[in-house]
């Protein structure tokens, strides 16, 4: 499709200098990485973590996700230890966040972590943000590119529709790969799955050759994705239906389920990668044709399918 968008620039040696030089002049830019699309600014700066925050319309309360390029910028700002080791030489760079102790001399801004403790960690994958981090000396905070609460983008398009020219630079990497955001876990004398995503429960467990838990009581928002509302496509959900309601919009998972204007299969084979990779996507789909209600069938809550659940119950809150 023919690229009608100002603001959209294509993955190019030239662009990705573009990208840095707003980067370094304090700019925020929309980047491309394999779990979503995100909102990017130097994470050292406060001025630059309060635009972030003031752009998502987001509350002051919900820390960003600091990322990094290196094991040695991380130093710099976090306590690493054994239990992080270990999963960050398996996991990453990769969609795998990690909440560690934030030294007290760290240079990312207390605005960037919500004043906490902690700070959220990742390494991301994709191939021209990790090209791009090679160019700058900062960590780079980066939420996803949506106002708070929203539907998280997929697309450069995507980002674009959501905040139109207020945005002056959206790099163009494709659709995101995972198309949801990234596992958060807590890394400490013993590990928490604080928010589920591709990387799961069973996939951790399988690595480390013991149970971890799921952290079900979180007196304090320590990550993203622990608000009761997010992800919304703002319009009445309801979750786990047999058969679609009249005038609804019908989300299905699976073969049995007939080809239907107002059906929307995340997958027919089903493969719940890709019906994680479909889920925003349809959510945009559905919102775009006006339909005023949505239905969602049962998807099996087990692997991607834990993470898949988490949005659409936060989704229809």
């Amino acid at each position: 499709m023919k690229n009608i968008y100002s603001n959209i620039y294509k993955n190019s040696k030239k662009n990705l200098n573009k990208a840095k030089n707003l980067l370094m002049k304090n700019h925020i830019v929309a980047l491309p990485t394999e779990t979503v699309y995100g909102l990017a600014g130097n994470a050292y700066k406060k001025g630059v973590v309060k635009k972030i925050f003031n752009l998502k319309k987001r509350p002051k309360k919900n820390p960003l996700i600091i990322h990094y390029d290196s094991l040695n910028e991380l130093k710099e700002d976090a306590y690493i230890n054994s239990s992080f080791l270990k999963l960050y030489f398996k996991f990453s760079p990769g969609p795998l966040t990690y909440i560690l102790k934030k030294k007290k001399n760290s240079k990312i801004c207390t605005y960037a972590n919500a004043n906490l403790d902690t700070i959220a960690v990742r390494f991301p994958k994709h191939k021209d943000i990790k090209k791009l981090m090679k160019k700058i000396n900062f960590p780079l905070a980066i939420p996803s590119a949506n106002i708070s609460s929203k539907i998280s983008p997929v697309s450069a398009i995507d980002v674009v529709e959501e905040f139109g020219n207020k945005i002056k630079f959206v790099l163009d990497g494709g659709r995101s790969k995972i198309g949801l955001e990234s596992t958060v876990v807590k890394v400490s004398n013993e590990i928490k799955i604080i928010r589920p995503g591709l990387i799961s429960k069973k996939d951790i467990e399988r690595f480390l050759k013991k149970k971890v838990a799921f952290s079900k009581q979180i007196k304090k928002i320590i990550s993203p994705g622990l608000l009761k509302k997010h992800y919304s496509p703002g319009i009445p959900m309801k979750l786990n239906c047999k058969n679609r309601e009249d005038k609804a919009a019908f989300i299905v998972f699976g073969k049995k389920y007939n080809k239907n204007k107002n059906v929307f299969n995340l997958s027919k084979k089903g493969s719940l990668r890709e019906a994680g990779k479909n889920l925003y996507k349809t959510f945009r789909k559905i919102k775009r044709l006006k339909y005023k209600k949505i239905n969602v069938a049962r998807i099996p809550n087990k692997d991607f399918g834990i993470a898949i659940n988490d949005r659409l119950k936060k989704a229809s809150n």
